[in-house]
């Protein structure tokens, strides 16, 4: 994991960009927002620039971290107890319109019609309601480590964490492929594609934010979704967890939704993995204003559980799928400006 950490110029030099923008805007869902977002990420600092563009280019590191961008506890006002009400303007617009701008750097953010109402911008904090849930807005139960959206052919290549707050140092643990020791017959069992991924529970309708009204099409699109989920549930398809370059693969897994589905060789292969990969974990306990980006095709990611208050001041985060190619998803989104995935 590479962390960098911003000068004070570099800083200053952000807040001006920022500070344009939030005259303007009020939430990063703008569509006008989201088309400007590009051109002023290049001017972003340089060296912020540079950092971000080695993380994607090279891949020698499957995580990077960013610190020092400012979070006043105060002015974000309490952490929310639901993500279903939409906040305009955003209590953390500063903050979003940084974390969005960075992330433009390493592609185009999306968003799933299954999840958060179709919000490009996803909450992560604990929903009481899914407290012993497995389920990112979950905590007192372990967020098991996965690929994120593993089932989905249209997954995002990185994922970007913001943190808000954290008063409980709660840990993100994460392990990268590169460090997990395998032995070559276990790894060629992982490449055939005989393994099956179910979809997770917050893409299912039970969590999701019902069928949207207004644009018959987006409607239309919506419904097929939920109903794709449901057809996957009942007969995945077979995928491979391990692909691309032998010598350095990449990966998808969620072991929590992948349980009882496989063959007896591929479970064997599945439990192999699952424990040299819990061998090489790691954390990270994010503070306010530190930027997480995670490469979702070589890190696994997961939570530790927490005892989780639901009195305002619980660990609250701010996330983004990033796509590196936004054409792969065309033919599920509305139009090519849209960033939302059907």
């Amino acid at each position: 994991m590479l962390t960098v950490q911003l000068r004070q110029d570099e800083l200053e030099q952000v807040s001006e960009i920022v500070g344009d923008l939030a005259k303007t805007y009020q939430s990063v869902e703008s569509p006008d927002f989201q088309r400007e977002a590009r051109t002023y990420a290049d001017e972003l600092p340089r060296a912020l620039r540079r950092a971000v563009h080695g993380f994607r280019s090279a891949e020698a590191h499957g995580a990077l971290v960013l610190t020092g961008f400012p979070v006043d506890d105060g002015a974000i006002g309490p952490t929310p107890e639901d993500w279903k009400r939409e906040r305009v303007p955003s209590p953390t617009l500063t903050q979003d319109i940084v974390f969005f701008l960075v992330s433009s750097l390493l592609g185009e953010p999306i968003g799933w019609a299954t999840q958060q109402a179709g919000r490009v911008m996803h909450d992560i904090f604990p929903v009481k309601a899914h407290e012993h849930e497995q389920i990112g807005s979950g905590s007192a139960q372990l967020l098991t480590w996965h690929t994120e959206d593993a089932y989905h052919p249209l997954r995002t290549d990185y994922l970007g964490l913001m943190c808000m707050r954290n008063h409980d140092k709660v840990e993100t643990t994460m392990a990268d492929i590169d460090d997990v020791a395998l032995d070559a017959e276990t790894r060629a069992v992982l490449s055939e594609e005989k393994f099956h991924i179910l979809p997770d529970k917050s893409h299912r309708a039970q969590n999701g934010s019902g069928i949207q009204a207004g644009d018959p099409r987006a409607a239309e699109l919506q419904r097929r979704s939920y109903e794709r989920v449901e057809q996957l549930l009942a007969e995945p398809e077979s995928v491979a967890i391990l692909f691309g370059d032998p010598a350095s693969p990449y990966l998808r897994i969620d072991p929590y939704f992948m349980q009882g589905a496989q063959g007896e060789k591929q479970q064997e292969a599945l439990e192999k993995i699952e424990a040299a990969i819990d061998a090489a974990m790691t954390d990270v306990v994010l503070a306010p204003g530190d930027i997480c980006f995670i490469d979702n095709y070589r890190v696994v990611h997961g939570r530790k559980p927490f005892q989780a208050r639901f009195d305002g001041t619980d660990r609250w985060l701010r996330r983004l799928n990033i796509a590196r190619d936004l054409r792969k998803s065309r033919g599920s989104r509305l139009g090519a400006e849209s960033r939302v995935i059907y």
